[in-house]
């Protein structure tokens, strides 16, 4: 049976949410696929995702978040990512955007992890800014490697990158990155890192980064679903412990050229 066809984002367009959901996307620049999963028997959980496209059709945006909470503190919150980033869609710069987001956080009794990224798709560069986020895995086509992206930020004495949500005018860096082609990047919750096997021993990042060295790179739809196999294999079957959603983005060739 053929996979349905990736849906095309228009400019302006903005999808996401916290509920069940398995699809295939294009962004500008971008091949995308998602996949999340609240924990069973609830219809939505405390994981959010976010995808978004400016009014020009050259930047993508693309946010994942961890929500403390359930039911309407989770519903609230998500309305708040949702509109924050409708607001700021033209926005290359995200700096406002996260400081926002922190600061009406704070009007409820909740706090979420982000980890948000603007992509421009004529170059493949990149902004990201991780607000307490487990850090997502990155393949370089080039060598082959597989790394965890990292903010490379130099330590500060500063409160900075905390959970959104926790302390009033919080600063957040944004790091500039190059995604080449037929680079990936997968997104995911702590869903994934905190699955545990028989013995309560969970994942983590160190085997993680070891399970990503044997994921396949040809699209993100393959690498996604491989890398939640492989986390189903570890703990042991299907049954969660936690919502899991993971994001995969693979920069797209340009028109008129395949990826290797």
């Amino acid at each position: 049976m053929n996979a349905p066809p990736a849906e095309r984002f228009a400019c302006l367009e903005l999808r996401g949410g916290n509920h069940h959901a398995v699809y295939s996307a294009e962004l500008p620049g971008l091949e995308a696929w998602v996949s999340c999963r609240p924990l069973q028997p609830a219809a939505k959980g405390g994981d959010l995702y976010y995808l978004s496209v400016c009014s020009t059709g050259s930047i993508s945006r693309v946010a994942i978040a961890d929500v403390a909470g359930h039911g309407e503190i989770v519903s609230a919150a998500s309305a708040r990512l949702r509109d924050a980033l409708r607001t700021h869609a033209d926005h290359w710069d995200q700096s406002l955007l996260i400081r926002n987001l922190n600061d009406t956080f704070l009007n409820g009794t909740d706090y979420a992890t982000v980890f948000l990224i603007s992509y421009y798709g004529q170059t493949g560069e990149l902004l990201f800014t991780n607000a307490g986020h487990p850090p997502p895995l990155w393949y370089h086509a080039a060598t082959g490697e597989w790394t965890l992206l990292h903010d490379t930020t130099p330590w500060s004495r500063e409160i900075t990158d905390l959970p959104l949500g926790l302390i009033p005018g919080t600063s957040y860096t944004q790091t500039g990155a190059q995604l080449e082609q037929g680079d990936l990047m997968l997104l995911y919750t702590d869903g994934v890192t905190e699955s545990a096997d028989a013995a309560g021993e969970q994942l983590g990042l160190k085997r993680l980064l070891q399970l990503a060295h044997s994921l396949p790179t040809s699209s993100p739809s393959e690498a996604g679903a491989a890398l939640l196999q492989a986390v189903e294999g570890y703990r042991g079957g299907p049954s969660l412990a936690d919502d899991e959603t993971v994001v995969a983005l693979r920069r797209a060739a340009p028109d008129g050229v395949q990826n290797a």
